[in-house]
């Protein structure tokens, strides 16, 4: 068992386990491997791997714990406590967490006597007994031993008296920890500080008290906070949140909660700041689209768009920020839209390195913003469109290139199939180009074509690489009419930038975009 420091609360990640049970995710053995290393990376105490006895791949994930380069997290199996009627050293379940070979062992066990009687088909003292003798057969073999009390506040809410036996027989067992499990996810913050209290009051100090809730009624998080003010020193949840029905506790934001709101240390020194980037790793390994809503961790947690916001931010950086996003390893946006003054333009100006002398520009700049997106535009996510526009108002501005004439088009011929054609006219500092290029759709071509026109005099855009390409229906009720609006994210290897373009002509929108794109692009040192 960990020795606690004062204010240490032990972080408990069960990303691994629990969190693969969200619908749409699915790790792969490497996946897992990866994942852990970063989690050991970040700091946290211990590390759910899976249940060995369940299937193969988390079999395969404890064969290869030698891989991980663990420096501060310990691994544990995850398991259940005997099977009604039999012997823990009989149990095939148990034998695989010992076979899985690490130093903690976290066995699951049940609480409330509606899943006694009628999920186990046993009796309350015959449950009594598997949990003590499994836990107490666990640590006998060296283990330390976590026990989660399943459905606990169900449990304690129907039947106080049992659940609290539960809790003791396997404390009695031996156990390092007992974990309360919100399993359901629908405890109010008021009855979870009212429950913890009531079982650390009655709990033997030389047990650890830990939390694991679910977000079922949105209170996860809130759930966790108030079990740790009540006595809990063990925490589990997931990075991001991820879970079954609607997630468990999220430890993006327990963590930064605890350290900079409570005052507790939940990592290693100075590890708090790896916390956006491995809330976006996970993201990716996971390949799940990171929700960048998040409180710390998602790039809107700290984005202003409110005029009135923005104008005070740059009075004073504190005025609408509960915390410097640095801590968190986030940082501050300044979002310009129909909604912006002055100020979001000046900052995000500074944001992107462009030094504009006469502020009366910010003024056309902002009229220009709001006019354009009365037209179905929308630069929130368009900071290069945005940077073009501020470029284009600066006096003595010469565009790098002016467009001509352009034409796309689709064609399906026997033989060949579906292809697409486009045409360009470029002019260049008085040198025309004409180009025409062939692509899988006509804004693949029209990029083409316009690569090859410009190749000559830029050779840079050959570095150029069309990332991702975004297409919205703004009024639908208009049909085929309606009003589309385009968004391309551009890279050249080490930067990456986006445009934005809305028209009813698909194409058009697609062109405005895309020429954004490519002058932004060799516009960059």
């Amino acid at each position: 068992m960990n020795a606690l420091e004062p204010g240490q609360v032990l972080i408990y990640d069960t990303t691994l386990r629990d969190g693969t049970q969200r619908e749409g995710i699915s790790l792969s053995c490497n996946d897992k491997l990866r994942i852990a290393q970063r989690l050991d990376d970040l700091g946290v105490a211990y590390i759910e791997g899976g249940w060995p006895g369940s299937n193969p791949k988390d079999v395969e994930f404890f064969e290869r714990l030698d891989e991980l380069d663990l420096q501060n997290a310990k691994i544990a199996a995850f398991g259940s406590t005997c099977r009604v009627g039999s012997a823990p050293e009989e149990d095939e379940n148990l034998q695989a967490l010992l076979d899985a070979g690490t130093d903690v062992c976290t066995i699951v066990g049940k609480s409330w006597t509606l899943h006694v009687t009628d999920v186990l088909k046993t009796d309350k003292e015959e449950n009594l007994r598997i949990i003590e003798e499994s836990v107490a057969y666990l640590k006998a073999q060296g283990k330390e031993v976590i026990y989660d009390a399943e459905h606990f506040f169900d449990g304690y809410f129907d039947d106080a008296d049992y659940a609290m036996s539960t809790l003791q027989a396997a404390a009695k067992g031996g156990a390092d920890s007992v974990v309360l499990c919100d399993t359901n996810g629908g405890t109010l913050p008021r009855d979870m500080a009212r429950t913890v209290n009531e079982v650390k009051a009655a709990l033997s100090d030389e047990v650890l008290l830990g939390i694991h809730t679910h977000n079922d009624g949105e209170c996860a998080v809130a759930n966790t906070l108030v079990a740790v003010e009540e006595g809990a020193v063990h925490v589990q949840g997931t990075i991001n949140g991820y879970g079954e029905r609607c997630g468990n506790a999220n430890l993006c934001s327990i963590i930064p909660d605890l350290e900079l709101k409570m005052g507790r240390k939940t990592l290693p020194e100075g590890n708090l700041p790896e916390l956006y980037d491995v809330a976006h790793f996970v993201a990716e390994v996971a390949n799940l689209a990171p929700d960048e809503h998040l409180a710390y961790v998602g790039q809107s947690a700290f984005a202003h768009k409110g005029g009135i916001h923005v104008a005070a931010m740059l009075r004073n950086i504190h005025s609408y920020q509960h915390i410097d996003p640095e801590l968190v390893g986030n940082q501050m946006r300044t979002v310009v839209s129909e909604l912006s003054g002055r100020g979001n333009l000046l900052s995000k100006a500074e944001d992107l390195d462009i030094d504009i002398e006469d502020k009366a520009l910010v003024s056309e700049v902002l009229q220009e913003i709001k006019k354009l997106e009365a037209r179905g535009f929308s630069f929130e996510a368009a900071e290069a469109s945005v940077a073009m526009m501020m470029h284009r108002q600066k006096p003595g501005y010469k565009p790098l290139f002016e467009l001509t004439d352009y034409s796309a088009s689709v064609e399906n011929r026997q033989g060949r199939g579906v292809f697409a054609e486009a045409m360009v006219k470029v002019n260049v500092e008085g040198e025309v180009f004409h180009t025409v290029a062939e692509g899988n759709g006509p804004v693949n071509a029209l990029d083409a074509a316009m690569r090859k026109a410009l190749s000559p005099v830029y050779p840079r855009i050959n570095d150029f690489q069309l990332a991702d390409y975004k297409v919205r229906i703004l009024d639908g009720k208009n049909g085929t009419a309606a009003t589309t609006r385009v968004l391309i994210d551009t890279q050249n290897g080490h930067q990456r930038w986006s445009t934005v373009g809305a028209s009813a002509n698909i194409i058009e929108a697609s062109w405005l975009a895309l020429a954004d794109s490519i002058e932004y692009g060799l516009s960059l040192t």
